[in-house]
């Protein structure tokens, strides 16, 4: 049945999973019926050694249908014909059946193709999480319905609907997961052989917010080819993130798969970033820039001299952070393009300054699903308070943290302690920094007791 696509097919269709419909078609005549049944244009693929591209081939009307078919070898090859799924996204999930039954999988992955050969992969895919949630339940499946132990890449189509429709499953380790040797805690490799040896699968899901695969497709023929290949290696030596690798083949031939590069980083953004660095060399140097962290904005300049302490805290942590001027109502287009943008660009906390009106903070975090923490700024009347109320009153669903009026350091520790959580360092660092607070107040109370409080006063 894996070798056999059209199989595979009957197999899942019986079976419940979404497919775009299919026939088999034996001679011309049971092929123009399948153009009645399905329209134009028809997909048409080989039963069996059809990948890359290789077994594929598009009726685009019933003039060039015969000329499709002898492309292929001809009825004798065994074929048959697909409805055309007018698809948005191909995506993909690896699957991981352990002997025992045990299935897990991996994050739902956005595969690019060029010339019909797997090109890019971006783990995880930017879709809904609902789209995320039907991709791995309709791989779940599939895979559930076959026998046998290992992974399984499970190649997917995402219709304008929202629909999920199965493409086909490959029982090996897939292009589609190669990303994870670097972005997962057990990579596809490992699990195959955790799998087909019957040991414990291990953990599937991603340990880097992003990653992106570049398939090292050959460029031109011979030794030519092995230049231009090697050129891109040592561009990518140079970036963040970047792993080559080399399959080592002796041949070079055009558009066959030479080896692949995988970069990570804090956010699809930011690893596009990179990607495009590696392929245009002019853009190298710009990503040697510090990525921001911690987004610190506000309605107004006059709110800066209240903000600057965030940055001051964020200075003393070597927390990279921004500091923009962002009105909710001045500017409401920029702000909606700022928190839009934020967590793509590797923003992981936003700082929001509270000032007259107090609609910043809570706006910023109804645009995004990032953490905001409102910082009240003193007015020139009711001394902050109505700023504080105001964070504090959003609506349920839209949740900002606060802290007192005016205390933008709080709100700096505060950010630094939310990212502490997944960076060792800034929580050994702001242990470090209690400890320096307790040692300046016993130091203080060992003062006091020492000269008395008049003098401690005077001095």
């Amino acid at each position: 049945m894996s070798q056999d696509k059209y199989s595979q097919k009957v197999h899942f269709s019986r079976h419940g999973i979404p497919l775009p419909e299919f026939m088999q078609i034996d001679d011309l005549e049971s092929a123009n019926r399948a153009g009645e049944l399905f329209g134009y244009p028809l997909m048409i693929k080989s039963k069996r050694l059809a990948y890359d591209g290789r077994g594929n081939a598009v009726a685009k009307s019933p003039e060039v249908l015969s000329s499709a078919v002898t492309a292929l070898g001809g009825y004798e090859r065994g074929l048959y014909v697909e409805k055309w799924a007018p698809f948005i996204k191909e995506l993909a999930v690896i699957v991981a059946r352990g002997r025992d039954g045990s299935i897990l999988c991996y994050p739902v992955v956005e595969t690019i193709h060029k010339d019909n050969i797997c090109h890019i992969v971006k783990a995880p895919a930017d879709v809904p999480w609902k789209v995320r949630k039907l991709a791995t339940e309709v791989a779940r499946e599939a895979v559930s319905s076959l026998e046998g132990a290992g992974v399984f890449a499970v190649e997917l189509f995402l219709t304008e609907d929202g629909q999920i429709l199965l493409n086909e499953v490959a029982p090996r380790p897939h292009n589609s997961g190669h990303h994870t040797i670097e972005s997962c805690y057990t990579s596809q490799f490992e699990q195959h052989l955790r799998a087909v040896v019957g040991l414990p699968l291990g953990d599937p899901s991603m340990k880097t917010p992003a990653a992106i695969m570049y398939n090292m497709l050959g460029e031109d023929e011979g030794e030519r080819g092995f230049q231009l290949a090697h050129q891109l290696i040592r561009r990518a030596l140079s970036i963040p993130g970047a792993a080559v690798h080399w399959y080592d083949k002796p041949e070079m031939r055009k558009q066959r798969k030479m080896g692949h590069i995988t970069i990570i980083g804090p956010s699809m953004g930011i690893v596009e970033a990179r990607l495009n660095a590696m392929l245009t060399e002019e853009s190298l140097e710009s990503q040697t820039a510090v990525q921001p962290r911690v987004g610190i904005i506000m309605g107004s300049d006059s709110d800066l001299p209240v903000m600057k302490e965030a940055a001051k805290i964020l200075n003393m942590f070597n927390v990279p952070y921004e500091v923009r001027i962002v009105s909710a109502h001045r500017t409401p287009d920029v702000m909606f393009k700022y928190a839009k943008s934020a967590s793509e660009r590797g923003v992981q906390i936003i700082i929001a300054g509270a000032g007259g009106a107090a609609h910043l903070p809570g706006m910023i975090a109804s645009l995004t699903p990032l953490p905001v923490i409102g910082v009240p700024v003193r007015a020139s009347v009711m001394d902050g308070l109505d700023s504080l109320l105001s964070i504090v009153q959003m609506p349920r669903g839209v949740p900002v943290a606060t802290v007192a009026v005016n205390n933008a350091t709080n709100a700096g520790l505060l950010a630094v302690r939310m990212l502490g959580v997944a960076d060792v360092d800034l929580q050994a660092r702001m242990s470090q920094y209690q400890e320096g607070t307790r040692d300046e107040v016993v130091a203080k109370a060992e003062k006091l007791e020492q000269v008395g409080w008049e003098s401690y006063s005077n001095s």
